[in-house]
């Protein structure tokens, strides 16, 4: 997207309530053309209803909702679901089980000529170019969903929406048809939204997440910067696996650990508001399974709690002498007892410190 080209779905400010609750308040998020989005985030975060809203089956009470420049949705104005050019895809495929898998894809093509070419084009995307004529039950859930997504597109939609659209299948089938579902769309120049829980499947789809908590993005970023450099401690704690490890600000870009010395390539910023850290601050710094190193010519080491067994590689829990546990990614051909204790040592790319929780804020400069 260039400067001069307006983003393709905005919205701003808006706000949706279930009686008097409200469930998201002054949400915004803009998405370019031809851009896969996610919002990611646990249950009753409002990542659903924040779909429900831009389709148009949710009324917002403040904000706007423009889609390719055009309101959609106001506190003053509500255009219908029907007339937004906005596919939808459900976790329950809501497939209409009389009907042939073509005349599912048909359906939103009603009236239109070359329904029946477009009908073929968009199965032989989805690789069901030979089961127009059978029925949902006779597919698998792969393949239900792939025909759910073939109807979506069908009508060409302004925008796609796909509400945990994988949910109700096994991991490795997600996983397999997460890339698929990114390749599809990139190669249509669909601009997609997709909201769920899975971390996995948003990392396999979307080109930049928003992770979403009490109705709110706390950071729309890349899966990359979401994993190496989240914005608080709530998406620090949300995405991937990791463990925080007390230490102390020393000379202002050096944390003097239970495991040894970090040094950050930048100041240590103590606060999601970046605030600078003084000497002497106390923090909480964030070390992922792959930060902590097995080495045994280490002289740290710790103990092993757990272990669970991955193919390539053991994730282990440890436990240091101060009984802190941390994670760690090791080669599967290191097969340590539990109980046994192994060496350590750090090998951390990117540092990220909060404020250590229950300290005094003098602690911070």
């Amino acid at each position: 997207m260039t400067s001069a080209e307006p983003p393709w779905l905005q919205l701003a400010g808006i706000a949706v309530a279930y009686g008097k609750r409200a469930v998201v308040e002054n949400f915004s998020l803009t998405l370019p053309r031809g851009t896969v989005g996610c919002l990611l985030g646990p249950s009753g975060c409002g990542k659903t209803t924040v779909l429900r809203a831009i389709a148009g089956f949710e009324p917002v009470s403040a904000g706007e909702i423009r889609l390719d420049g055009e309101l959609v949705s106001s506190a003053q104005r509500q255009l219908p679901p029907e007339q937004r050019r906005i596919g939808m895809v459900f976790q329950d495929h809501a497939l209409f089980p009389h009907l042939t898998v073509a005349a599912n894809v048909a359906f939103g093509l009603r009236g239109l000529p070359g329904a029946a070419q477009r009908v073929q084009q968009m199965l032989d995307t989805v690789g069901l170019g030979g089961a127009g004529s059978r029925y949902p039950h006779q597919l698998s859930g792969g393949q239900q969903q792939r025909v759910a997504l073939a109807r979506a597109l069908a009508p060409a939609p302004r925008l796609l929406l796909l509400d945990e659209p994988f949910s109700n299948l096994d991991i490795e089938l997600r996983e397999r048809l997460g890339g698929e579902l990114r390749g599809l769309l990139k190669a249509a120049g669909t601009t997609a939204l997709l909201v769920t829980h899975d971390q996995h499947e948003a990392f396999a789809i979307a080109d930049e997440i928003g992770i979403m908590s009490s109705g709110r993005i706390q950071q729309w970023d890349t899966a990359y910067n979401l994993y190496h450099r989240p914005a608080n401690r709530f998406v620090a704690d949300f995405v991937g696996q990791g463990a925080f490890l007390q230490g102390t600000v020393r000379r202002g870009q050096h944390i003097q650990m239970e495991l040894g010395q970090l040094q950050s390539e930048q100041p240590i910023r103590c606060t999601e508001h970046g605030d600078l850290c003084d000497t002497g601050c106390s923090v909480d710094v964030l070390l992922r399974p792959d930060d902590v190193v097995h080495d045994d010519a280490s002289p740290v080491t710790a103990e092993v709690l757990a272990k669970a067994f991955r193919g390539a590689e053991f994730l282990y829990t440890l436990r240091l002498d101060s009984g802190t546990t941390v994670l760690s990614l090791v080669p599967s051909h290191h097969n340590h007892a539990i109980g046994e204790r192994i060496g350590i040592r750090l090998e951390v790319d990117h540092v990220v410190a909060y404020k250590r929780e229950g300290a005094p804020v003098l602690d911070c400069g």
